[in-house]
């Protein structure tokens, strides 16, 4: 015998952590690749069908709202210009016993009416007497020599035109100032 003290071969506590730790190793380690990938794939499919799902479901409810908006977009303008027809026609039926001012006071109020319930819906007059022509919103009719106004500007507005919210709905008819003939002094 040497003089080294003797070591044992190995500790039976030594192989059964080391077994230990094989088994949490394998635990941890996929059990087969395939079946990983095809559960990745799996819950990829499931996103995207709920995906394509949601994305089915904004474009019908987009739809369905474009639609109604399309179906009811004059509701409101319908319900205010009632309230002038029917001033109109209370203005009929008090016809018969009206004088010409009475009648002519409420032709008035129910332009006034009108007028107003356009305006809340940003329809706009375009009424322009005396000021430059323009195309875009201005159709002439004719030329008219004219000493008092300057050529080019709108010297009579024969029908007034209207906008909605600066688009134009129809042009104003007008005659347009042109240059006045040579003076024979």
């Amino acid at each position: 015998m040497s003089g080294q003290p003797e070591q044992p071969d190995e500790r039976p506590e030594d192989d059964a952590e080391l077994e230990n730790e094989a088994e949490q190793n394998d635990a941890e380690a996929p059990a087969d690749p395939l079946v990983e990938l095809q559960a990745k794939a799996d819950e990829n499919w499931d996103r995207y069908l709920r995906a394509a799902a949601e994305t089915e479901n904004v474009r019908k409810r987009v739809t369905r709202d474009v639609e109604n908006a399309r179906r009811y977009a004059l509701e409101n303008f319908g319900r205010e210009v009632l309230a002038v027809k029917d001033s109109l026609e209370m203005g009929i039926q008090a016809g018969d016993k009206a004088d010409v001012e009475t009648l002519l006071a409420g032709k008035e109020a129910t332009l006034k009416m009108l007028t107003a319930t356009l305006e809340r819906f940003g329809i706009e007059e375009l009424d322009p007497e005396g000021e430059p022509f323009d195309p875009e919103f201005h159709e002439a009719m004719t030329m008219q020599p004219s000493a008092d106004m300057e050529p080019g500007s709108v010297l009579t507005v024969i029908q007034k035109g209207y906008s909605l919210n600066g688009r134009l709905l129809r042009p104003a008819m007008v005659v347009v100032a042109a240059e006045p003939p040579p003076s024979d002094d």
